[in-house]
């Protein structure tokens, strides 16, 4: 509680509603009091557009405690990662097996699924979640190559991270500094049109930084109707956000 008059709560505060954990935040492009379901962290944050109208969020995310409970609820359990598991890269099968000596991912054959192999310990997740990254790492930017090449610019730098809210972000070039592009890892468990389909919407913003008829028309030319990689992506985002998480 702050003193002579401020702000009875502040940026990063955390309460509860109804027992149900809930997130202050305060966005200055915000325009209204809202609340977002942070999928990550399974958490509802309430957003207000100062810290002077956190109190109004809190009342509102206390006004919504039955709205808040069923999201939280319909969000999927964690899928821990453990030997014997059979999971998808791109859209394909890959299989996770406990044997001893150095991590390494062994591409599909003709005969065989891919396959990652990890000693069975307690880092047996971790190995597999640093070759599922790189594996992302790969695909993404030979895909980020692709689309450059057919829209006439220049590869811009890769990063691979883990953004709770994007899927994908850009930087076109400046007059000083490189074109970048930053893709959430989790898109190597998306299919390969909808992961693609994100590498081509980042491209696209090395030509159109937004989201006007021009930019969908150079989206469009390269990977033909977004519409349903965008449906895709809202209605299984959650579960990839559930992966690796017990």
């Amino acid at each position: 509680m702050k003193l002579f008059g401020g702000p009875a709560f502040s940026h990063g505060d955390r309460i509860e509603t109804d027992g149900l954990p809930v997130r202050l935040a305060v966005n200055a492009r915000a325009r209204r009091v809202s609340l977002r379901i942070d999928r990550v962290k399974r958490e509802v944050v309430a957003i207000a557009p100062s810290a002077r109208r956190l109190s109004e969020a809190v009342a509102f995310a206390r006004e919504k405690a039955d709205w808040i409970a069923g999201q939280l609820a319909d969000l999927p359990d964690g899928q821990p990662l453990s030997p014997g598991m059979e999971i998808r890269l791109f859209g394909a099968s890959c299989r996770l097996v406990g044997q001893p000596g150095r991590a390494r991912f062994v591409p599909a054959t003709e005969t065989a699924p891919a396959t990652i192999y990890a000693p069975d310990d307690a880092a047996f997740a971790d190995r597999v979640l640093r070759l599922v990254k790189t594996e992302a790492r790969r695909w993404l930017g030979e895909r980020t190559a692709y689309h450059c090449a057919r829209l006439e610019r220049p590869m811009p730098k890769v990063a691979i991270t883990d953004t709770r809210g994007r899927w994908g972000s850009c930087r076109p070039a400046g007059v000083l500094t490189q074109a970048s592009i930053r893709y959430s890892w989790r898109l190597a468990l998306a299919t390969e049109a909808v992961a693609d389909y994100v590498v081509a919407h980042e491209c696209a913003h090395l030509i159109e930084a937004n989201h006007g008829p021009r930019f969908w028309a150079l989206v469009k030319g390269l990977v033909g109707d977004h519409r349903p990689h965008r449906d895709w992506l809202k209605r299984e985002g959650a579960r990839l956000h559930a992966f690796g998480r017990g």
